[in-house]
């Protein structure tokens, strides 16, 4: 499949229609209500239809898509009529290491050749903190594959001349919004997956995000005017 020229930088404050790679995960739910409530159209992309009603429920449109199984023209078709592409997805905390390859990899480098093939150029990445560390040689053989599926999915993603942004939280948590975070080069630290999602939607507002990686916990600035203060000097 031949690629679109996509030289021209698009104005990321139109993403209008959002498609979340990983549309059934905890983080992906809680961005679904956020971008629903501030006027976006999340288009929810699952493996199963037995998701659609819950997540139309959460102000979602539902397109199936099966990341493991699929390749990048499924991923390019899934994505048609979006300006903007979240990948959300994850193999889970089970031990099964071929997944942390084949959904947090694989998934995510599908998801960026679907976005150059449907012409859009915003992708916004949900990563780890502290995954470009090096681990010691007794690491758990399953958190080493999780460990360094993201961080080459995060390179991989660099790399690219699309417009993106990586968001690294630390250890999730079911807690409720504070609306308060820490975000850039922060310390390890836990962060609740509402406000991981409220970053990301505000992420997704503002063009200046572009080419930024960085760090997300909990902390004591409102979202906006932690963002504010990492861009307004660029």
């Amino acid at each position: 499949m031949s690629l679109p020229d996509i030289t021209d930088t698009t104005d990321t404050t139109a993403a209008a229609r959002v498609a979340v790679v990983g549309g059934h995960g905890k983080v992906a739910q809680h961005l679904l209500t956020e971008l629903s409530r501030r006027g976006r159209t999340p288009v929810a992309l699952v493996r199963s239809d037995s998701y659609r009603n819950e997540l139309e429920a959460l102000g979602a449109e539902v397109r199936l898509l099966d990341i493991e199984q699929e390749g990048a023209d499924s991923f390019a078709a899934a994505f048609a009529g979006c300006d903007a592409v979240v990948f959300a997805a994850g193999g889970g905390p089970d031990g099964n290491i071929e997944r942390k390859r084949t959904v947090d990899l694989e998934g995510a480098l599908k998801s960026i050749d679907g976005a150059r093939a449907a012409g859009i150029r915003r992708l916004v990445q949900v990563s780890a903190i502290g995954v470009d560390e090096p681990l010691p040689e007794d690491t758990d053989p399953v958190w080493r594959a999780y460990v360094e599926a993201k961080r080459d999915a995060d390179a991989a993603l660099r790399a690219t001349d699309l417009d993106w942004t990586v968001v690294r939280p630390g250890r999730l948590t079911d807690d409720r919004a504070t609306g308060r975070v820490a975000l850039g080069d922060a310390a390890r630290g836990e962060v609740t997956r509402a406000d991981v999602a409220a970053v990301i939607a505000a992420v997704l507002d503002d063009p200046r995000t572009v080419r930024h990686q960085w760090d997300l916990v909990g902390g004591d600035i409102p979202v906006d005017d932690a963002i504010e203060q990492l861009v307004a000097t660029d």
